[in-house]
């Protein structure tokens, strides 16, 4: 389903990929691990769009997306990737529900059919009763839960995860790996996951750790 070859990449003189080769199957939990520095966020970045490769390609099932630029990249990216970050990155002023909608707008998605879909996502995720709280009115865990409501609204092909569980205690982290495999098996979703969790390293489907640039 994805696919990188000989991926690159440095900053400066400072080379922080050395041609990265990762394959990730349909309906995984793949899970980047390494020692803080290594390059894991930065190979995230570059498999997500959000960084471009100085060399290397890669593909998401037939799309290269190497070739894609601009507007092109951007609706790609909203249609077809979802992203969870450690600090959930929730607007504050908003609402649960309003926060998860937000791809979905900007998708073409009507409001009303969005509203729909995150209140479905969001019982889904067992928060219901949490569809007006702002974030500062939920824990963390369940922060954390409505980001992975945000990430699911335009039903993403794969979703990528830097750290998802890195800011919650050891209770809410197991809940939140928990809900990822829930979520493979029941919407047959794919994760690449960047973390320094072992538990969930362990459980993972597939693992590629990276030391001083290359996958060992």
């Amino acid at each position: 389903m994805l696919v990188a070859k000989d991926i690159y990449k440095s900053y400066g003189e400072l080379p922080i990929l050395k041609g990265i080769d990762l394959e990730v199957n349909r309906k995984e939990i793949a899970c980047i691990v390494g020692a803080s520095g290594a390059g894991k966020t930065t190979l995230l970045q570059i498999l997500g769009t959000l960084d471009k490769p100085d060399k290397g390609t890669i593909h998401l099932g037939d799309t290269n997306l190497s070739e894609l630029s601009g507007k092109k990249l951007a609706t790609f990216r909203n249609k077809k990737l979802g992203f969870i970050f450690q600090f959930h990155q929730l607007l504050p002023e908003f609402t649960a529900v309003e926060n998860v909608i937000l791809p979905a707008l900007l998708g073409g998605i009507s409001k009303s059919n969005a509203i729909s879909e995150a209140e479905k996502l969001i019982d889904f995720l067992g928060l219901k009763d949490r569809l007006d709280h702002k974030p500062s009115q939920l824990s963390g865990g369940e922060q954390q839960r409505i980001a992975v409501a945000r990430a699911l609204i335009n039903k993403p092909e794969i979703i990528f995860a830097d750290e998802p569980s890195g800011n919650l205690d050891s209770k809410n982290s197991g809940e939140l790996h928990d809900l990822f495999f829930r979520l493979k098996e029941e919407m047959g979703q794919t994760f690449v996951i960047v973390t320094h969790n072992t538990e969930l390293a362990k459980m993972a489907d597939v693992k590629f750790e990276i030391k001083d640039g290359n996958l060992i």
